[in-house]
């Protein structure tokens, strides 16, 4: 435990070697990688389908897309939008309709906990375009569903406490790669 009351749960190389699992799962469980794209949800998750992306494409020798989705404006646990201020304010764009139709998308998140935000982000995806099959990847599964949501690919199931928080930190916007759990 650190002085902040903070237990690490990943460090850098279990992060990585985490990462990595969910890269060979994916390559082993979808049948045709050129109809597939990686879905991070910003801002923790688009970074991590990059990294799902880049070691793909590594492995396999071909280019991998990915996207960053921005689910914001489909959350239900913000203040209430009609359907009109999140048609106006929430479109993805007709070029990522179109790279995402008929396509296997895989949506990456950090952490999954009650579900909403995955809710979120199929909305998103499901309002410009019809993807043929969704599945979910994530870092860190901590339990505590709201919602009939499970993930796919899971880098590490932690059980917690309701109270409890899941902190990722990630190079690219925090300087380090860690998993951290908050009491």
């Amino acid at each position: 435990m650190t002085e902040q009351g903070m237990i690490t749960l990943l460090d850098g190389d279990a992060m990585r070697r985490a990462i990595s699992r969910i890269a060979y799962e994916i390559i082993e469980r979808v049948p045709d990688l050129d109809d597939l794209v990686l879905c991070g949800i910003k801002t923790r998750g688009a970074y991590l389908a990059k990294r799902l992306a880049d070691k793909i494409s590594e492995v396999e020798k071909r280019e991998i897309s990915w996207y960053e989705v921005d689910v914001s404006h489909f959350r239900d646990d913000r203040h209430r939008q009609s359907t009109e201020e999140v048609k106006s304010h929430a479109t993805l764009g007709h070029a990522f309709a179109q790279a995402i139709e008929n396509k296997t998308i895989i949506l990456v998140d950090d952490v999954l906990f009650t579900g909403r935000t995955v809710r979120a982000a199929l909305d998103a995806l499901t309002s410009t375009a019809r993807p043929s099959l969704i599945q979910l990847a994530v870092l860190i599964d901590r339990g505590h569903r709201e919602l009939p949501i499970r993930p796919d690919y899971i880098g590490k199931n932690i059980p917690t406490a309701k109270s409890e928080r899941v902190v990722v930190n990630m190079k690219e916007v925090d300087a380090l790669d860690t998993v951290f759990l908050k009491k």
